[in-house]
């Protein structure tokens, strides 16, 4: 039994019947489910209602269907379906306040002083007061709620703003403007020219021939070439309103799913049989209408069931990683307050045992319910302690983060570097939470379509028989405007011939279609292909316009003079070919074949006269080394005779069942050879102003980019050189598979290469595509895919999907316990926006679902430079000093009440007065780490931008880890035992007043808590380094506010009755001589360990912070570099090998047999076969492969790229330019019936 007989049984024991076709689509996609061609008898109702208006009845259409979703046209839905308008926000009206509140008491402070809060509210337990945690703890919460309202107002305000928009609705057989909110499934949209798509949409008719349209789906893929779509032609005559009114049918489809490229349906027309759907008629949210005056369309998918939307995940609640290692910090800590208050429980018992006789008027025998005696209750007596010492963990710390972050943001809005004037738009911290995540980022994941470049192609230069034009320079490329092209044409320069064949050229060959403007009489080129549409605009430029396409011809105004080329044969452009030729018939009655392509093809086609080759070559070269993309462009003039056999072979080819592609391309091999060589052009891409200094920049700081596009492998490995990504000394690691397995075997000969370079940085680029990208993520090979990547300097991830994106954020992100951010403008970044700890939107040319997604949004690539090196720096830097001193100010504060414990039998009796307690985090010692967290800084920012490895200093988390944490800590402790001691030593004989009066507790109280506010602020002043007026006023103040505050409050109780016990104590504090001593001696002897201890660490172990802070004070120019040199390698001694033997195989093969008609055209000096491919280890399978490598020696002038080639996957050292061409490959309708279709002497119907 054949193969194609087993097949059929299968199809047919499955329920398929004899279409094998369903059967196709179910092996070939998984998520393909069958829909039945439904039955006449069952759907009599369509097209047979009994009426004559043929309108569809809905109650007799079968609705058994739940794998599927039926849409009826024209017809009221019988299921109600998702609404279309979207939101992007964290919280709304009913959620917010359980979100609010799941998010805060995440952090485990917030928790654990809310146990504080219940605790005090029991009656005789808390020594502090009922409600000095409570009143705190809700301030906190109603400072974050409030920031946390004003970031999502903002959010709300963007899909407001989305979900606004207007588009027409076709209801009632009338036109509505509608909302885009508004839009239902079953709704027929008219969509203009510029517009984005509003929902999931079937195309049906359109301005265009035979309902095709082009769209761009940036927005989706990063893809910038427009792609062609084409609706079925039961629907391409209709293009008036009327004709929408009389459309009855059914849509039946698969239920949503976010595959972007996969669709399966049917459309029923009334009366008529069903028809099948596929992607080519699909138009999804987020892409845009290119070059097509108007579309009608049916909404199938809606709102969040948009496949866009589907695309996209839920917005996370993002923490920091600084936050994270504080929470864990606070659960240690309650730890140690747990054992402390469990110390002097146990403690207090034992103290209560051995004195009650010897102290026995503190209890009284007699009553064994008393008061007292309830209170020496063990766990009563763990309440106190705990309450007592639960300042350990500072209440104010989250108030004070949130304000100070708050700032931080301010601070990044308002910076006047990272304003884009162009757009008028300023950077946007739309998260204040991640500001310090800023200064740790380890990879980069960037977009590149809107984020590395600005969606524009530019003809920049040209060659021209060996002569250059243009006056292109590295710094600024703008548009072409050299007019010595058309003088010398004019004026019968020697070279006027080959002028006027490379302008027909132009404007000749090429698949681009003219509209005029009727108004205006200006001409838009609608291409696919914006280097096609910038060639022909060049051609016009220099007076060769091309303004009319019909089937068969095109007219060309050259200097006035209207000249018809008849279009005889198109041969198409294909990655694989990397050319694109025209047949043409000219005024003259000659056949000419004009050819454009990538370097390397042209050359090795160029027949006997090879003049201006040397010359081109050089040009060429030069163009490269800037950046530019080229091309070569060539012509050959056909025998009649000749090009009539050769025809009868290319129409046999083109009408082909089997293998039609391969024989097409054998045709066109047999025509496309002899060339006489023209020139070039040089096209560029236009990164954005910045892009290659920024990633040099952002790789001295040691952050690994990622690319990750849904472009062609071609366009991204251009922008990778041309942004500096990719170097030429750099070995590109090309991986395109096509199976699981062959993908696990490359990965793992990958590995086997790198050898003990595995894991470290190698000067290799990784080039990976989305579909071997697929079987790269999967379980049992994603460490393999990992191990590789990581050990690559740049990696390039092509034709990518937005889940994609998402899944290899989310890979390095776990595996790595690395921070990463994810950059990107479109709405297909969304998803590694929100995958990344830190997410930055470009608000760029796609649209504002990127910046709506993010935590930080900027305009332009460039302004990523400061966003990181400085304000992350600065940030990081300055949360972690907060974070610290908090710890530290509070522990040594709080640790003395455990000192006086120890002196008044653990009762926990309070040292201090219950509301200066309170004050002392929200009045006395507020300021000084606000100031730190808002101005501290090291250098200036210019220092930092010019010398990007001082980033590596807060990349490292340095700063802020539980080894720095616990020194800060134990220094308190031990700062606190000074204060304390010292201070008790001071009183140990009694004081006298001259009203009778002795020191109570509160004297000594008083005392210690002056020397503390005094030490920990002049802490504060230490840990400073940038001193400001503003840095001044909160040390300094924090100390005058604590003694204004004694001289009030002791006095309040004769006004307003409160605090008896502080009546006076300012003037016994004040009077005290040894006050004044202490004050003097005890801070200074607290704060002299830290003082020498950085007197001895500035000056034996300086580090590059303190190196750039003395010679900025010196005013001395800065430059650092990096104290450890990368030996960046190939990847093994293995590959170097292979790469001598092939060249050494390319030089034999050099006197080899050539073709007959290229076999006078080798130049000198090629090494390297760029065709050989199957090189594997070993020289007896380099033998063994030998037979295998193609006779023919591509014919370039320099070498051409070495491919190593590993089980289809490459090698390459590849040089540094790239060819200007793309097009969408096996479109749904190919180059030559795409340009066969049109006729632009017709006029386009309006679609009204």
């Amino acid at each position: 039994m054949s193969f194609g007989e087993a097949v059929t049984r299968f199809a047919m024991s499955q329920g398929y019947g004899t279409n094998v076709q369903n059967l196709d689509l179910a092996i070939t996609n998984p998520y393909y489910q069958h829909m039945p061609e439904p039955e006449q008898d069952t759907r009599a109702s369509i097209g047979d209602t009994g009426s004559d208006t043929g309108h569809v009845n809905p109650e007799s259409t079968s609705s058994h269907h739940n794998h599927s979703r039926q849409i009826f046209i024209n017809s009221p839905q019988q299921t109600h379906f998702c609404s279309n308008q979207i939101s992007t926000a964290k919280y709304n009206f009913l959620t917010f306040l359980p979100k609010f509140l799941f998010e805060q008491f995440r952090k485990y402070a917030n928790i654990f002083f809310l146990f504080i809060a219940c605790m005090q509210q029991i009656p005789n337990v808390s020594p502090t007061g009922r409600y000095t945690t409570a009143i705190p703890l809700l301030l906190i919460l109603a400072v974050s709620a409030l920031k946390e309202i004003v970031e999502d107002i903002k959010r709300h305000r963007a899909d407001g703003a989305l979900n606004s928009r207007r588009i027409l609705v076709h209801r009632d057989g009338r036109w509505l403007e509608v909302q885009w909110r508004d839009v239902v499934v079953g709704d027929i949209i008219k969509v203009n020219d510029g517009a984005h798509f509003p929902a999931d949409l079937i195309l049906l008719s359109s301005s265009e021939p035979q309902a095709m349209c082009y769209i761009e789906t940036s927005n989706l893929d990063g893809e910038t070439n427009l792609k062609l779509r084409q609706g079925i032609s039961a629907t391409a005559e209709v293009v008036s309103g009327d004709g929408l009114t009389d459309l009855r049918g059914i849509v039946e489809c698969e239920e949503p799913n976010r595959h972007l490229y996969e669709f399966v349906g049917n459309i029923r027309l009334s009366g008529k049989k069903a028809i099948p759907l596929s992607p080519d008629q699909i138009l999804l949210r987020g892409a845009c209408l290119k070059n097509t005056s108007w579309i009608y369309g049916l909404v199938i998918y809606t709102g969040h069931q948009s496949k866009l939307m589907l695309n996209s995940t839920t917005t996370p609640l993002k923490r920091s990683n600084v936050e994270k290692l504080t929470n864990s910090q606070i659960v240690l800590l309650f730890l140690v307050l747990l054992i402390l208050s469990l110390s002097c429980s146990v403690l207090h018992h034992v103290w209560v045992d051995k004195n009650s006789h010897t102290h026995w008027y503190l209890f009284y025998e007699g009553a064994s319910k008393t008061l007292d005696l309830e209170r020496s209750n063990f766990g009563y007596n763990l309440l106190t302690f705990v309450i007592l010492y639960n300042n350990l963990i500072p209440i104010s710390l989250q108030v004070t983060l949130e304000m100070v972050k708050f700032g931080q943001a301010i601070f990044i809005n308002w910076d006047l570097d990272m304003y884009y004037a162009k757009t008028n738009t300023y950077a946007n911290a739309r998260t204040s939470n991640l500001n310090e995540e800023l200064g740790q980022i380890k990879f980069i994941f960037s977009d590149k379509t809107g984020t590395l470049t600005q969606n524009i192609m530019r003809f920049s230069a040209c060659s021209i028989a060996g002569v250059k034009y243009g006056e292109e320079t590295s710094d600024d490329m703008g548009s072409f405007s050299d007019e010595t092209v058309v003088a010398n044409l004019k004026n019968g320069h020697e070279t006027a011939p080959v002028i006027s064949e490379f302008l027909r050229l132009l404007a000749v060959c090429h698949t681009v279609v003219p509209q005029r403007d009727p108004a205006t009489g200006d001409i838009q080129y609608l291409a696919s292909s914006p280097d096609e549409a910038a060639l022909v605009k060049a051609s016009s430029f220099m007076k060769h316009v091309f303004h009319t396409r019909t089937p068969d011809y095109v007219i060309v105004d050259v200097m006035g003079e209207a000249l018809k080329f008849q279009i005889l044969n198109v041969l198409e452009f294909t990655s694989k070919r990397k050319r694109m030729s025209v047949i043409v018939r000219t005024p003259e009655d000659k056949i000419i074949l004009f050819c454009k392509g990538a370097d390397n093809v042209i050359y090795e086609r160029l027949g006997s006269n090879k003049i201006y080759t040397e010359e081109t070559m050089a040009h060429l070269e030069h163009f490269a080394s800037i950046g530019l993309r080229t091309l070569c462009l060539a012509m050959v003039e056909l025998n009649p005779e000749e090009y009539a056999e050769w025809a009868e072979t290319f129409y046999k080819a083109s009408t082909a069942l089997n293998k039609r592609e391969q024989k097409l391309e054998e045709a066109a091999e047999l025509i496309e050879k002899d060339f006489v060589l023209l020139g070039a052009t040089a096209i560029e891409d236009r990164l954005q102003d910045g892009v290659p200094e920024t990633i040099d920049k952002l790789a001295k700081a040691d952050i690994k980019i990622w690319v990750l596009t849904g472009d062609k492998q071609e366009t991204a490995i251009n922008i990778g050189y041309s942004c500096k990504l990719l170097n030429e000394s750099m070995v590109l690691l090309v991986i395109n598979e096509e199976s699981l397995d062959s993908t696990r075997d490359a990965l793992i000969s990958h590995k086997s290469d790198f050898g003990e370079q595995l894991g470290k940085e190698n000067d290799v680029g990784m080039i990976i595509d989305g579909q071997c990208l697929k079987y790269a993520l999967m379980h049992d090979c994603r460490q393999d895919f990992l191990d590789i990547a990581l050990s690559c300097k740049a990696v390039i991830c092509c034709r990518v999907s937005p889940l994609q994106k998402a899944e290899l954020v989310e890979l390095v992100k776990v595996s790595q316990k690395a921070i990463t951010l994810a950059i990107g403008d479109g709405a297909n970044d969304v998803g590694m926006i929100q995958a990344a700890h830190v997410g930055v939107g470009i608000s760029g040319e796609e649209g504002m679902q990127a910046c709506c997604a993010s935590d930080y949004s900027i305009a332009q690539f460039r302004f990523l430079q400061k966003l990181l090196l400085v304000h992350g720096a600065w940030s990081y830097s300055r949360i972690c000093k907060l974070i610290l001193y908090s710890f530290y100010k509070n522990i040594c504060l709080y640790v003395i009440q455990f000192w006086f414990t120890i002196t008044n039998g653990y009762s926990g009796q309070n040292l201090f007065e219950r509301w200066s307690l309170s004050l002392y985090n929200v009045i006395f010692t507020a300021s000084p780490p606000v100031a730190i967290g808002l101005f501290d800084r090291y250098c200036s920012a210019q220092v930092m931008m010019n010398n990007p490895i001082l980033y590596k200093d807060s990349q490292g988390g340095h700063r802020f880890n539980m080894w720095v944490f616990w020194i800060w800590i134990i220094n308190a402790i031990y700062h606190s035992i000074i204060l304390f001691w010292m201070t008790v030593g001071v009183l140990n004989t009694d004081v006298a007043f001259s009203d009778g009066k002795t020191g109570d507790y509160l004297f000594l109280g008083n005392f210690v808590y002056t020397y503390v506010v005094v030490t920990v602020t002049m802490k504060a002043g230490l840990e400073t380094i940038a001193w400001t007026w503003l840095t001044h006023l909160s040390l300094w103040g924090s100390i005058g506010c604590w003694f204004l505050f004694l001289s009030v409050y002791s006095q309040v109780f004769s006004f307003i009755g409160i605090s008896p016990e502080m009546y006076g104590q300012a003037g016994y504090v004040f009077g005290c001589s040894l006050f004044w001593l202490g004050l003097f001696l005890i801070p200074i002897a607290t704060l002299l360990r830290d003082i020498v201890w950085k007197a001895l660490r500035r000056d034996l172990f300086k580090t590059h912070r303190q190196t750039v802070q003395e010679m900025e004070l010196a005013h001395k120019e800065i430059k650092l570099e990096s104290t450890i040199r990368k030996h960046l390698k190939p990847i093994s001694e293995r590959a170097r090998l292979l790469s001598r033997n092939l060249i050494s195989l390319g030089d034999r093969m050099m006197g080899a047999g050539r073709r007959s008609t290229n076999s006078s055209q080798a130049p000198s000096g090629v090494h390297t076969p760029q065709d050989c491919e199957g090189v594997t280890n070993g020289s007896s399978e380099l033998q063994k492969r030998n037979e295998q490598v193609p006779t023919h020696v591509p014919n370039s002038p320099r070498s051409a790229p070495l491919e190593i080639s590993v089980m289809s996957t490459s090698i390459q050292v590849m040089s540094s330019d790239g060819f200007a061409f793309s097009q969408e490959e096996h479109g749904v309708v190919n180059q030559t019936q795409f340009i066969r279709a049109y006729d632009t002497r017709l006029e386009k119907p309006e679609g009204l």
